[in-house]
């Protein structure tokens, strides 16, 4: 078969990673190029980057991360009780394989939203589907999904992502309907997706910002299912699982 014929058929079937193989070997020199099945094995592995890699750029436009952050960026050291060891344990994401949820809370400017950030992009570019919401934005959004009835809709995004952010937990005031429909939102995800809560008020006050007798409790339920715990310039950032709560 004719070269060319091959490489648009690889096109029309969007096989772009074997596409490319496929040419590079041809320039080779017929001494130098591998064994069918060096070929065939280089054909596939270049495949499943390229769609590893169109997977990881979906799902970071898609992410809407606030900041374009990457763990390596992220500043460690004994002073603000965040060293590599404790980046390390979260950055293989397998926090959201155990379907844990993260707390990060601390003062403006102390970087609690760029480790968000990088730990979403980190989700994303290990194939985990992400979404990033600003507090104001998210309670905007579950306003206007009633509004205009797409609410259903939002909730089937929230639920296929295997991890949301949160972040400026508790700058916005909650009113009795969207305080029930984001608690609602983050108990169902609880044990089977992560969540990241970012906030500048201690976990203390959550309580008090969530302001309703009847689920007040709330915070002590998703708190105490703590397994690993570590602090950001002496605030808090935890990974929760579901299995503590119960020991």
């Amino acid at each position: 078969m004719n070269t060319q014929i091959t490489l648009d058929h690889l096109a029309q079937l969007k096989l772009t990673g074997m596409s490319r193989v496929y040419q590079a070997v041809l320039g080779l020199p017929v001494q130098n190029q591998p064994s069918l099945n060096q070929f065939i094995a280089k054909l596939v592995e270049a495949e499943m980057q390229e769609r590893a890699s169109r997977r990881t750029a979906t799902f970071l436009k898609l992410s809407k991360l606030r900041y374009d952050a990457v763990l390596e960026q992220v500043h460690c050291n004994p002073q603000r009780n965040l060293t590599n060891e404790k980046l390390l344990a979260v950055a293989d994401c397998g926090f959201i394989e155990r379907a844990e949820n993260i707390l990060i809370t601390g003062a403006t400017g102390s970087g609690k939203s760029f480790l968000a950030c990088a730990l979403g992009r980190q989700a994303c570019t290990l194939g985990y589907r992400t979404l990033y919401f600003g507090i104001n934005r998210f309670l905007e959004k579950i306003l206007l999904s009633k509004l205009d009835g797409t609410y259903i809709k939002l909730l089937n995004q929230i639920e296929k992502a295997a991890l949301i952010i949160i972040d400026d937990f508790g700058l916005h005031p909650l009113d009795g309907a969207t305080r029930r429909t984001l608690l609602q939102i983050l108990e169902d995800r609880y044990g089977l997706k992560s969540t990241i809560i970012v906030s500048q008020l201690p976990i203390a006050k959550w309580y008090e910002y969530i302001g309703e007798s009847t689920i007040s409790d709330y915070p002590n339920f998703f708190i105490m299912r703590s397994n690993t715990t570590v602090c950001i310039d002496n605030h808090l950032f935890s990974c929760f699982s579901s299995a503590d709560y119960f020991t």
